[in-house]
């Protein structure tokens, strides 16, 4: 068996709390980058703050660099100068003096070193002797733990020169490093000869009023940075804040709520936008008002006017029938009167009931009788009613129905009604060619596809196909008796039932009309059974529509109207 090491314990604990912290951290950012997207205000403030804390970041470096060069560069011609004094005071002591012996040139080099390093203000004074010079002389020095900062270097220097040389150091102290100088030069002892003095001194001075200005300045860019934020958020509210009341406001008038209005403070530019607003606002409340006056008046007068009318309609219907059914006493000019009479009060009274059905449409007054009904059976209904016309006009329907029942929530005289309009139309313009009826369902929807191959629509009647007593062609006249209704109540009867009513078309190869119902009552129609473009004008590419005008629109197009 193959060996499966268990993790330890705490490897996983830790792996769990890793973990938990990455989905901490992903939960803020997130959060972050939420506000930075929605809210202007943090975008500004958040920018400010990062720009002015470079700024400050920059200047107060550049300060910092050159207050620290000048306190340096004068420290150090200090430092040389006190050091090449305190040089010549030993070489003049060491020529000033008697020494006849080796052990008096070691107390005078002592005497030298403890009166420098009292008087010089180093941080202390060695006296080395060079490379093969013997041990006859003791290398010397005022504090001993300093003898390492004189390195090789600044001693090759100082023995290859004849002049003053020094180097930067590190003196450590009890709380860390502190910079200094070590400075050397050669000086002559009686009986030894050359040897080389240096002496090392302290910067810590200066580096304690360094950072106290970096802590001043680190201190100063802090407050100013947080002053910073504050100026911005206030400022950025002032401004804002009257901005986000117009966007709230001008959001509930888009709601509906035509009162709003924004509240003027002051007299400056703010108010100047709050005033403007409040007055293109309710400019806007009144033209509003004024339409829906006269929608109202026109639907009332629709209304009124269809309804009036059905009383002397009546007198007339049953004066007409009188008259057509005596038609064979008449003479060939009196008969055919009496026939056309009543062929037109038969259109007149189609008329009048799409107009009262149009008028219950606008007033929201018109309702549904929804019942669980077979819709393969409401197809064939309609086809075999229409189908007689659609032969005398030489356009023989083909159907292509689901063989199983497909039960929907509808009602059934709005959505025969619908079918029976798009098949009329099919063979109003048909143009005596084959008219086809397509059905499929889905889980969700049914799909009625109505397909003709007569003289088709251009894109701008599409745009208009729905739309109340339009005509495509103003000068071709409806052989069939149409209202110009059919369609828009349709579309209207599509809505009522929560579907969609799309039109397609292409001149000379005919129009499509897809009717997409929900199968239960209150669901959402999301996707279509059926394809409303056929299949070759699908792969046909699609161009984008040009609003300069209709005769910019490609020749096959599909429109769809839904709410």
């Amino acid at each position: 068996m193959a060996d499966r090491r268990v993790p330890p314990p705490w490897q996983d604990r830790l792996r769990r709390r890793a973990l938990l912290a990455w989905r901490r951290t992903r939960v803020r950012l997130r959060v972050l980058a939420r506000a930075w997207q929605r809210s202007l205000r943090v975008r500004v403030s958040v920018t400010t703050v990062a720009v002015g804390l470079v700024a400050l970041l920059t200047l107060g470096a550049a300060l910092s660099g050159q207050v620290r060069d000048s306190l340096y560069d004068a420290r150090v011609d200090e430092v040389l100068t006190d050091a090449a004094v305190r040089a010549e005071q030993a070489q003049s002591a060491f020529d000033n003096s008697n020494a006849a012996r080796s052990q008096d040139v070691v107390v005078l080099g002592y005497d030298v070193l403890n009166s420098l390093a009292t008087t010089a203000g180093a941080a202390s004074v060695l006296l080395l002797r060079p490379p093969g010079q013997g041990t006859q002389f003791p290398e010397l020095a005022s504090d001993n733990n300093q003898r390492a900062l004189i390195t090789a270097e600044l001693r090759e220097a100082v023995r290859g020169g004849d002049r003053q040389m020094w180097q930067a150091v590190a003196i450590k102290t009890g709380d860390g490093e502190v910079p200094g100088i070590a400075a050397g030069t050669m000086v002559t002892l009686p009986l030894v000869g050359a040897s080389e003095l240096y002496f090392v001194y302290s910067l810590s001075e200066e580096q304690a009023t360094l950072d106290l200005l970096q802590r001043v300045l680190l201190v100063g860019a802090l407050a100013l940075v947080l002053l910073l934020l504050v100026m911005t958020w206030y400022l950025t509210k002032q401004v804002l804040t009257p901005v986000q009341q117009a966007a709230n406001t001008a959001g509930r008038l888009a709601d509906g709520l035509l009162d709003e209005r924004m509240t003027v403070r002051g007299v400056d530019e703010l108010a100047v936008l709050a005033r403007s607003f409040n007055e293109m606002a309710q400019s806007i409340q009144d033209q509003i008002e004024r339409l829906a006056h006269l929608s109202q008046m026109q639907q009332r007068f629709v209304s009124d006017v269809s309804h009036e009318l059905r009383t002397p309609l009546t007198t007339i219907r049953m004066a007409s029938e009188v008259l057509n059914a005596s038609r064979d006493d008449f003479g060939p000019i009196e008969a055919r009167s009496a026939e056309l009479l009543a062929t037109q009060l038969d259109r007149f009274e189609s008329l009048l009931a799409d107009l009262l059905e149009i008028s219950r449409f606008d007033a929201g007054a018109a309702t549904l009788e929804v019942e669980e009904t077979n819709m393969v059976v409401a197809v064939e209904r309609v086809i075999d009613i229409v189908e007689p016309l659609a032969e005398q006009r030489g356009s023989p329907v083909a159907r292509t129905l689901p063989e199983v029942p497909v039960r929907v929530d509808m009602d059934t005289r709005r959505v025969e009604r619908v079918l029976r309009n798009l098949l009329v139309n099919a063979v109003e313009h048909g143009e005596g060619k084959p008219i086809e009826v397509t059905m499929a369902a889905n889980a969700r929807a049914v799909s009625v596809v109505v397909r003709d191959h007569g003289i088709g629509m251009t894109p701008a009647a599409a745009a208009r196909v729905f739309d109340r007593f339009w005509r495509a062609d103003p000068a071709r006249t409806r052989t069939l008796g149409g209202t110009g209704l059919g369609l828009a109540i349709s579309l209207e009867d599509a809505h009522l039932h929560g579907g969609t009513l799309e039109a397609w078309g292409s001149p000379g190869e005919g129009a499509a009309f897809r009717l997409t119902l929900p199968l239960r009552a209150g669901l959402e129609v999301r996707e279509h059974p059926l394809p409303l473009v056929p299949p070759r004008e699908q792969s046909d590419p699609v161009e984008e529509r040009d609003p300069a005008g209709p005769h910019a629109l490609p020749d096959d197009f599909m429109v769809e109207v839904s709410e």
